[in-house]
């Protein structure tokens, strides 16, 4: 895809003399899940250490950086920013002092009420340090009457509307907290005597650390020395946890709700497959996002499956484009197609989603070069018509190539011969129901109000670049 960009991901351990080590290891799991900074912050009972920096994870934590964070606890977080820009100081952890201590916190999702609070908060004489809506939460506890952390945990966040998977460490207690709609997602495992959280099961696959549940939408849960505790304290909301997760942001081997991503593309495969039946020769995928869903294209289908392009993993952050323009040059640098298999065939391309369509027509175009005889996109979600305000950098709405053209109309926008979505109950029937997802970005129906709506266009048309 391309054009939607990672959120976030957070990552914490309990009780583990292993902790910060451990913590780097979970990141490293979640890189995917944002590559433009990243920190841990460790706690041994009496202080709080932090190390944070702009980079991914293999950059930023070395040998020496990791030996000065001491403790049994720690929390972790890799960043892409859907709020506040790309500085050191808004990379998280956040880590504070205040009177009744210190607290660090790592945060993913997007707070959209954050600006009205952050002007209720300095009009009492509170002075940011940051431009993160992350840091909101953090004044917030600092200003609460309550006396237990806990409590000034939850009276904060009574406060937020929109999206959160938090967790806040204290010298002593860890705090693992979801929003009441479930948004952005977030499990807890075991490891030995070890508590682990985490935004997916595969950081607690690589530690060997056993998946436990997924924390629920509303739950706040306490980890200290007493043991583990779990309080309920928001009013019951709609389920609405993120459908792109399924359809791209989490890696294919981790779990939802206990359930398989692998297998959740393969059936939205499938059931594109039922619903935009074509001869063809061969079905190839985009990589890496969309070869569940071309693997259960091609099932469905019995069309067969072949590897239509190869993948550079080894591309950093920008490069240097030559002077002398080469065609596609953005996109070929990353991918690159196998003559041998496309020359001379009837291509079905699957992808996981279109969204302005830049990329996608850049790849279309590619597949003609390389001597497609017809090229039929395949997307195995539906049309994006709206942007997302919980957690997402997704484009505003004027950008988003389904707000201006029909899936029909598509085809001479895209130069496809055909292009095809997965309807929205196609996908529906794939992840099992609509009663527990947000489907916003698919219907423009908001599972909650948007604060700010008018701000947020503008925000996010800082992010409305391509990243191939």
């Amino acid at each position: 895809m391309g054009e939607i960009k990672d959120e976030c991901g957070v990552f914490g351990i309990y009780n583990n003399e292993e902790a910060p080590n451990i913590t780097y290891l979970g990141l490293y799991a979640l890189q995917h899940r944002g590559q433009e900074s990243c920190g841990i912050a460790s706690s041994d009972n009496n202080n709080i250490y932090f190390h944070k920096s702009l980079g991914i994870v293999n950059d930023v934590f070395k040998e020496n950086t990791i030996s000065q964070l001491k403790g049994r606890n720690a929390i972790g977080h890799v960043r892409y920013s859907t709020e506040g820009e790309t500085l050191v100081k808004n990379a998280q952890p956040l880590v504070a002092d205040y009177y009744y201590g210190s607290i660090s916190v790592v945060h993913n999702g997007n707070i959209t009420n954050s600006r009205m609070l952050k002007e209720e908060l300095e009009e009492n004489g509170s002075i940011f340090s940051s431009t993160s809506d992350t840091e909101v939460v953090i004044h917030l506890i600092a200003s609460s009457t309550e006396n237990l952390l806990i409590g000034r945990v939850i009276d904060s966040l009574r406060k937020l509307n929109g999206a959160y998977s938090f967790l806040f460490l204290s010298e002593k207690e860890m705090i693992a907290a979801r929003d009441p709609f479930g948004f952005r997602p977030l499990v807890m495992g075991k490891l030995n005597n070890s508590i682990v959280f985490a935004s997916e099961t595969c950081a607690l696959d690589l530690i060997n650390a056993e998946y436990i549940r997924d924390i629920k939408p509303g739950e706040v849960i306490l980890v200290n020395d007493d043991g583990i505790k779990s309080f309920y304290p928001f009013r019951v909301e709609k389920n609405s946890n993120c459908l792109f997760e399924l359809i791209y942001f989490s890696r294919p081997d981790s779990l939802f709700n206990g359930k398989s991503i692998y297998k959740l593309r393969i059936q939205m495969g499938k059931e594109l497959a039922k619903e935009s039946a074509i001869n063809a020769d061969i079905v190839i995928p985009v990589p890496d996002s969309g070869v569940p869903a071309a693997l259960g294209f091609s099932k469905e289908s019995g069309i067969d499956f072949e590897i239509g392009f190869t993948r550079n993993h080894y591309i950093g952050r920008t490069f240097i484009e030559p002077k002398r323009s080469i065609r596609h040059f953005g996109v070929k640098i990353k991918l690159n197609p196998v003559l041998d298999v496309i020359k001379g065939k009837r291509v079905i391309v699957v992808d996981d989603s279109v969204v302005r369509g830049t990329t996608s027509k850049k790849i279309v175009d590619m597949l003609k070069i390389a001597g497609a005889k017809e090229t039929h996109l395949r997307l195995s979600s539906p049309m994006v018509i709206a942007p997302c305000f919980y957690g997402i950098d997704t484009p505003v709405k004027d950008e988003l190539i389904a707000s201006k053209y029909s899936e029909e109309e598509m085809n001479a926008v895209l130069g496809a011969n055909t292009t095809k979505f997965l309807s929205l109950e196609g996908l529906r029937r794939a992840v099992g129901g609509r009663d527990n997802f947000c489907e916003a970005c698919f219907s423009n129906i908001y599972p909650q109000k948007i604060y700010n709506e008018v701000q947020y266009d503008s925000q996010l048309k800082l992010f409305s670049k391509e990243i191939f």
